[in-house]
């Protein structure tokens, strides 16, 4: 679907979003369709991604603290003391963000939120601006086929699922609900009876992949999916490393050049590898992981190409077997891969299925343990595990029924030969330009 309207008016949207490179990397890749189709755009994000925007001509407005720096501060993102540390964070930046949001979005005929802009619908109220929300996922919507977001269980029964949305509605009562609500009267609003309900609003753009995922039947909600938002817009001028302020010692672009001459080298000398990176999650963590990683690959009896996000050395750098990188786009590294290793984010499962390659997730927080179980469900993957309970000797399992098992490959071509990847970028364009004024309802639904 490629729909466009004739004689659209040309707007100035905001898209605003804070998360890590995986919620901000969709949202730049619209930004970056809708400015093509001629409308002003300005991308509001964590101060670190500034660099990386800017340098594929996206205007940029940067939006609360360094997000990035934030994560590599914990040891890990799966303890209850993280979680805690995670919540502290998302008050503070909610509060912020209705004190810089009313410059931002000033004179905009559109803004459109993602992930944690949690003021955004509530300063698009008060300044009587049109609002839309992106979601990456379905699991953000309120349903009885799947549990929130906060649950790592993913096979619940109906009813469960149904009083696990009730309760966190209840608890969230006094915590981010209430911390909203505050902020509203600052601002001459009413409160809300729920915080995450506010932030969808009437109307979510849901971009993910229906192959993978479909919204389910029972949501109340008007939804538009699109598919995933990929970008291949100068796909090799893409950050080094989530790179912080902290770490601005890093080359912030990698060197593109030698980068694929080091990865055509590696792929030349014998069978494709099997990739394994855990994405935006915490470097302490990450590092800490290398050797249980080489150990699993290895005694699966394949090679290994592990993304490394920060400087020090692993003491692999010198195996034949594997293949240590800064970062390549993965729509061009997926396809020559065995398997892929990875956290189970929103952007990494879309890519894999996509590229058509089988995969080994092992989620962390939040949604990864709903990806890791579509996945399975879809016969893309073997049965997951949690971060907690990962092992070298579950990891080599894994991998080896991805290099051996014949079906899950199969499936996953097949689910790749479905999967267009301009029409994620392409139906969310024209869903945003059906919301201006003459052209409301021009797209249908789902």
């Amino acid at each position: 679907m490629n729909t466009k309207l004739e004689n659209v008016t040309k707007m100035k949207i905001v898209l605003a979003t804070y998360g890590s490179r995986g919620d901000v990397q969709p949202v730049l890749a619209l930004c970056l369709a809708l400015q093509a189709s001629g409308h002003e755009i300005l991308l509001a994000a964590p101060p670190e991604k500034k660099e990386w925007a800017q340098a594929l001509g996206c205007p940029f407005c940067a939006l609360g603290a360094d997000l990035t720096a934030e994560i590599d501060s914990m040891e890990e993102v799966t303890s209850l003391r993280s979680a805690m540390k995670f919540i502290t964070l998302v008050r503070r930046e909610m509060v912020e963000q209705f004190r810089l949001l009313p410059g931002i979005i000033a004179g905009a005929d559109l803004v459109i939120g993602a992930s944690l802009v949690s003021a955004l619908p509530s300063v698009a109220e008060v300044m009587k601006i049109k609002y839309r929300y992106i979601a990456f996922t379905p699991q953000v919507l309120v349903s009885r086929h799947h549990p929130c977001f906060l649950f790592k269980n993913q096979r619940f029964p109906q009813w469960m699922n149904q009083a696990g949305w009730q309760l966190v509605r209840w608890i969230d009562r006094f915590n981010l609900t209430a911390l909203l609500n505050r902020e509203r009267r600052k601002i001459g609003l009413k409160a809300v009876s729920n915080i995450w309900k506010n932030i969808l609003g009437n109307h979510v753009i849901v971009a993910s992949d229906k192959e993978i995922a479909a919204i389910p039947p029972d949501v109340k909600t008007c939804c538009f999916q699109t598919g995933y938002l990929h970008l291949q817009h100068s796909e090799f001028l893409i950050p080094a490393t989530e790179t912080s302020a902290a770490q601005a010692q890093i080359e912030h672009f990698a060197d593109t050049s030698a980068a694929q001459a080091q990865i055509k080298h590696f792929l030349s000398k014998g069978s494709p590898p099997v990739y394994a990176g855990f994405g935006s999650m915490p470097l302490k963590d990450q590092a800490g992981n290398i050797p249980m990683i080489v150990d699993a690959i290895r005694s699966a009896g394949a090679r290994g190409v592990i993304a490394k996000f920060w400087n020090d050395p692993t003491g692999f750098e010198e195996a034949e077997d594997l293949l240590l990188i800064r970062n390549y786009p993965h729509l061009k590294l997926f396809p020559r891969m065995a398997a892929v290793i990875h956290h189970g984010g929103a952007g990494t499962t879309a890519t894999c299925a996509a590229c058509g390659i089988p995969q080994i997730i092992v989620p962390h927080i939040l949604d990864q343990y709903y990806h890791a179980y579509k996945i399975y469900q879809a016969g893309l993957g073997p049965l997951p595990f949690w971060r907690q309970g990962m092992t070298s000797q579950k990891l080599a399992g894994a991998v080896r029924e991805c290099l051996k098992n014949k079906r899950l490959r199969r499936n996953a071509q097949r689910v790749a030969e479905r999967i267009d990847l301009n029409a994620g970028v392409n139906r969310a364009v024209s869903y945003i330009e059906s919301v201006l004024p003459g052209h409301e309802g021009h797209l249908k639904y789902r």
